[in-house]
């Protein structure tokens, strides 16, 4: 097994007055050659937004774009005609392919918004530029980490143009949770949103990340009551 830890403490972190973010991996004016990436995931931003602020219309190209909303009330727009507000138990995702403009807003003029925003590198290049938006709450099971976003779709509403399994779940102290990687040649970043963990071991706390590799499975088991998101993508 091989693996990096990313202390919470260690992401980059900017404070915009409007926007307070931490980026995991390099991104913007946060440069750190040891971060980069993990695999196939490019950017992990964990982003804090004032009332009624926001990203204006920005281009993107070749990249999976996927938003998580923990917080708050995420408003989008883009440049092929999507418009619409999501809540916590929603995400969005975006194929940006051949280029596409859009906006990320906070919705409300009174609260505010925290969402996560992660990038993963497509296997095509230069595809028809799509968005969707997803009700992922019928899935999240208590004590179960339910899986909402895979290459192909198939049992889950979301998909990547990438070999890509996106999962989640919220989870009582003490629990046991075996997570069995889906192909060869992948590894899968564990993010604690709230809590604490234990990876093969490793104590991990709240906004603390973990990237594990060349192994089969890894059994993660709670240290106290905790929400996790792991994002298992292509190692080549």
């Amino acid at each position: 097994m091989k693996y990096i830890v990313d202390k919470a403490e260690t992401r980059g972190y900017f404070d915009h007055g409007w926007l307070k973010t931490y980026h995991t991996f390099s991104f913007a004016n946060y440069y750190n050659p040891k971060r980069m990436k993990f695999g196939s995931l490019r950017v992990l931003n964990d982003d804090t937004v004032a009332s009624g602020k926001g990203f204006g219309m920005h281009p993107h190209s070749n990249m999976e774009v996927v938003s998580i909303p923990l917080e708050g009330y995420l408003r989008h727009g883009d440049s092929v005609q999507n418009e619409r507000t999501i809540t916590p138990g929603e995400i969005q995702v975006m194929s940006t392919g051949s280029g596409m403009s859009h906006s990320e807003y906070n919705g409300s003029m009174t609260e505010i918004l925290k969402f996560l925003q992660i990038w993963v590198v497509p296997k095509q290049k230069n595809t028809k530029p799509e968005y969707h938006n997803y009700d992922i709450r019928p899935l999240l099971q208590h004590n179960e980490l339910c899986t909402f976003i895979s290459p192909e779709g198939g049992e889950t509403p979301a998909h990547l143009l990438q070999d890509a399994w996106f999962s989640m779940g919220s989870f009582d102290v003490r629990q046991e949770i075996t997570y069995q990687l889906n192909r060869k040649n992948t590894g899968v970043y564990i993010f604690v949103l709230e809590g604490d963990i234990c990876v093969q071991d490793i104590s991990l706390s709240r906004r603390d990340g973990i990237g594990v590799w060349d192994v089969e499975e890894i059994v993660i088991r709670t240290v106290s009551d905790a929400t996790i998101l792991t994002i298992e993508v292509p190692m080549e």
